[in-house]
């Protein structure tokens, strides 16, 4: 066979496959229109634009601004407003700096803020966040760890075991994780166990911590999946894993001490006394509280009101208790918040905190930005669009310390202690109006005493069991 015979015989393969390929992936491939973008409609919507001369001046303002300074609306400029009817007296605001801690500062501010007034602490006194948070980490290793144990049955792509994997551990939380934490380890003085570097910005040692442990995850399924496989092999090998995971801690946050020696000073700053502690004995004189006594209430309109719900492995701590709340409508939240405010008790709360919030100010409230007027549309959805479309859920967990309220005794406006530091916001504070409450305020957790009687019994309610990979229940951070 001459090598031109050759040639014409390869270019004629070489065409069938190229065809075979367009039919396959190529434009020959193009499925046939049920939906995609037709040339009739790009010029209709090219129509509806117009280019303008207004249109075209505004395009050159936004093209180089951010949308938010632009829809800044100045006619709701003098709604701000600093005065409080009822308001319980906050101290020194703290700074949970670069990483996810919201939930233990917002939970260990309500303690502070209680301690202080009983024991004429200093007002910048705080109880060690990088304690607490070292156990914490530890906790959450372990949850995921036993966690994939007791799942091993389960195939790697079912949704149980494909969340634990997406999620070994991270430094968000909510309130039951404060209140088992601190009941198993205790509390210290922030002197005892400064913040570190890795304490403040969490995420790097977050990320390895992760990769250690989806590594040891793996390992765990396979032995636990092996003939013969015990439990007491399983907890010591567990056990080794967890050896390192606190070395890491250790590492990055410092050991936390088995005791130490605090100088307690009065709020004028002069010494009271000089004793020493263990971490429990040092809860159980400056914060004892029994938070079987403390419950969380939730708005969420996508679910059924007065139900109780726990989500599953929502937990820091594996024989800890899951979050569990009651489900309520606004009007039954807003009366109990102003009871305890009116007794000078702040409250663990969460809320949507991103949404229409003057970072400037400080200064929360749906009007604050006109994004309708900038771009010629509307914004309609209900707060239950907004939670069932994922347009909304709790981010941030805060201290909410103040109402004001009407000649009538109604809700005007709240306020929050933040933990972003004194410098952000109203001198550390956050203030949202009622509306703004209302539309995007989430949890609240509560003592006992401020809850009446009829709302109460509700919370003895079987609750109903919700996957934790549901959107609503995030880690605050």
């Amino acid at each position: 066979m001459s090598n031109r015979i050759i040639v014409l015989a390869l270019t004629a393969l070489l065409t069938v496959g190229s065809a075979m390929a367009q039919k396959k992936g190529g434009k020959a491939a193009a499925q046939p229109y049920n939906g995609g973008i037709t040339t009739e409609m790009m010029q209709q919507m090219k129509q509806s634009y117009g280019g303008s001369a207004s249109d075209k001046a505004l395009r050159n303002i936004l093209v180089t601004n951010s949308p938010a300074k632009l829809a800044l609306n100045y006619e709701n400029a003098t709604a701000f407003d600093s005065h409080f009817s009822n308001r319980v007296e906050s101290k020194a605001v703290t700074d949970q700096k670069s990483s996810g801690r919201c939930w233990m500062f917002t939970g260990m501010n309500v303690l502070r803020n209680k301690a202080i007034r009983q024991h004429n602490l200093p007002a910048d006194f705080q109880f060690s966040q990088a304690y607490l948070f070292f156990y914490d980490q530890l906790e959450k290793a372990n949850l995921f760890l036993q966690a994939i144990i007791d799942t091993y049955r389960l195939p790697m792509d079912s949704k149980e075991v494909e969340w634990l994997f997406k999620n070994p551990i991270g430094d968000g939380g909510q309130f039951t994780g404060v209140a088992n934490l601190i009941d198993k380890y205790g509390l210290m003085p922030a002197e005892a166990m400064p913040e570190t570097y890795n304490t403040n910005n969490t995420s790097s040692i977050s990320n390895l911590l992760s990769l250690k442990l989806r590594e040891d995850g793996l390992e765990l399924r396979d032995m636990a999946a092996q003939k013969g496989m015990t439990p007491e092999r399983l907890k010591t090998r567990k056990t080794e894993m967890l050896a390192t995971i606190y070395r890491m801690l250790a590492l990055t946050m410092g050991e936390p001490p088995a005791q130490f020696t605090w100088q307690q000073k009065n709020a004028k700053g002069e010494i009271v006394s000089t004793d020493t502690y263990t971490p429990m004995s040092f809860y159980e004189k400056y914060a004892k509280t029994d938070f079987s006594k403390y419950y969380m209430v939730m708005n969420d309109p996508t679910r059924e009101y007065y139900k109780v719900y726990e989500i599953q492995y929502d937990r820091h701590v594996y024989d800890g208790q899951n979050w569990r709340y009651l489900n309520l409508p606004m009007e039954d939240i807003a009366p109990m918040c102003i009871a305890s405010i009116k007794d000078s008790t702040m409250m663990y709360f969460s809320c949507d905190v991103g949404k229409f919030l003057n970072r400037d100010k400080g200064f929360m409230d749906e009007k604050n930005y006109d994004y309708a007027s900038l771009f010629g549309t509307t914004f309609g959805m209900d707060k239950k669009q907004r939670v069932s479309t994922f347009a909304s859920g709790s981010s941030h967990a805060m201290t909410l310390c103040a109402v004001d309220l009407d000649k009538d005794g109604k809700p005007v406006k709240w306020m929050v202690e933040n933990s972003w530091g004194s410098s952000y916001g109203y001198q550390g504070f956050l203030i949202m109006t009622n509306n703004w409450f209302n539309e995007y305020m989430f949890r609240v957790v509560l003592e006992e005493k401020y809850i009446p009687a009829n709302i109460r019994a509700m919370l003895d309610q079987k609750p109903i069991m919700l996957p934790a990979w549901d959107p609503m229940f995030a880690p605050e951070e």
